[in-house]
């Protein structure tokens, strides 16, 4: 048995505003993806996989709610005594969906009446499907939006309007330009609940609430606008005031070897960054103009090219 391909996730832009139902942007990264396996010798890290599908099983036998959703149990729970285990490249704690892609896996496998990729997707049943995830994948980090299991589920870009509305969006196909959205490798490995542990915290403070609701909304949809239409020029300024807001309001979320090239990025206008989930580690994101011209000047990290301009 080998399960079909669910892909890693990039939320390109609204990390935390989306919490607060502002405007997100999230694309499937396809560089990296995982499938349900079976194995009757297991190696030690599929052999954890398999424990993990276990607790997975027990957490979905108290989810079961049959207005929402219900599961084949019987079927994955003998599924899992016969040595399945998700075998994934998709790193974890880094911010791209790790486990996003094996709750969309379990939800394509073992769903009762399942929504699929191939009916027309409404925004009523896109709503449906986020809430679905959300339940599912609130096991894994506490409390949790649904987006990364949604977006690995469909495997298409998906428009967060608010909380309330989503839709499948199309984005502008890759030109053979020098800009570049990229990820930079902190080395670190991040816990999404402690971030956002210290985001709920920050949101007790009204300064923190006004910036948020003003700046960080004001260039997160712009951005957003920005690059669902291909305005290149007007996306790196307006990615530029992003890139501070966060640097001058999210330091947390920033690990500290980085608020030095976070800075020098908008100084020079070579680079800007920017959080790439939670933060706290994993991936951090990236724009530039000038790809190679940034690879040299970052040259002791590891960049990953995501998106071309």
């Amino acid at each position: 048995m080998k399960g079909p391909l669910f892909y890693a996730k990039i939320l390109l832009f609204g990390e935390y505003g989306i919490i607060k139902d502002s405007k997100g942007l999230a694309i499937p990264y396809n560089s990296y993806k995982g499938a349900l396996k079976k194995s009757e010798n297991l190696t030690d890290i599929a052999k954890k996989s398999n424990q993990n599908l276990q607790k997975f099983y027990h957490y979905l036998q108290n989810l079961n709610n049959e207005n929402l959703v219900s599961f084949r149990l019987n079927e994955f729970k003998a599924d899992i005594d016969a040595g399945m285990y998700f075998d994934s490249s998709i790193p974890q704690g880094y911010g791209v969906g790790s486990s996003g892609a094996l709750v969309a896996s379990i939800y394509d496998k073992y769903a009762i009446n399942k929504i699929t990729v191939l009916e027309n997707l409404t925004r009523d049943k896109l709503l449906k499907l986020k809430e679905i995830f959300s339940l599912m994948e609130s096991f894994f980090h506490g409390k949790s939006s649904g987006l990364d299991p949604l977006n690995s589920y469909l495997s298409i870009p998906i428009l967060i309007n608010s909380k309330d509305n989503l839709e499948a969006t199309g984005i502008p196909s890759q030109r053979e330009g020098k800009g570049a959205v990229f990820l930079l490798d902190s080395e670190i490995i991040g816990e999404t609940e402690p971030m956002v542990n210290i985001f709920m915290n920050k949101m007790k403070n009204e300064g923190f609430r006004k910036m948020l609701n003003e700046d960080f909304a004001k260039f997160t949809d712009a951005c957003i606008d920005d690059f669902l239409h291909g305005n290149v020029k007007s996306l790196f300024e307006n990615v530029k005031q992003l890139s501070k807001v966060v640097l001058d309001n999210f330091q947390p979320m920033i690990p500290k070897r980085f608020h030095t090239i976070w800075q020098k990025g908008l100084e020079s206008n070579d680079y800007y960054l920017k959080l790439c989930g939670s933060g706290g580690g994993g991936y951090i994101l990236g724009f530039t103009e000038d790809f190679n011209k940034t690879k040299s000047i970052l040259n002791e990290y590891k960049l990953e090219l995501v998106y071309r301009f």
